[in-house]
């Protein structure tokens, strides 16, 4: 389910995957498998988190998860979190590896939470 009111979820999602320079990053053989690991396992608990929390939900996936995003970013931001200028993708800490997975799963082909 997909209409107009997904855009500014997925404008949202690109801009901040655009921050982070996730496109670059996660092409194949860039990262070290051990990040790739640790994206996936945010990717799994994002999925599961949304998945199970919002029942019958009739909200399109990139809705869903610019809305897990945005609470992310809202609270690491409260904290003094910032997006870092340059990511050490070894050492990233979890914030960052989990709104690369949202934005990850945000550009998967297949349905993210829909159906």
């Amino acid at each position: 389910m997909s209409g107009w009111w997904d855009f500014p979820a997925r404008r949202f999602l690109d801009r901040l995957s655009d921050e982070l320079g996730i496109a670059a990053v996660l092409a194949p053989g860039v990262l070290a498998p051990g990040v790739l690991a640790a994206v996936d396992q945010h990717g799994a608990a994002v999925r599961d988190i949304l998945a199970f929390g919002v029942p019958a939900a009739a909200v399109a996936g990139v809705v869903l998860l610019a809305g897990y995003a945005k609470g992310v970013l809202d609270e690491a931001t409260a904290q003094g979190w910032q997006v870092p200028a340059i990511v050490d993708w070894a050492n990233a800490d979890w914030t960052t590896l989990r709104l690369v997975a949202v934005c990850h799963l945000s550009r998967s082909d297949e349905p993210a939470l829909e159906g």
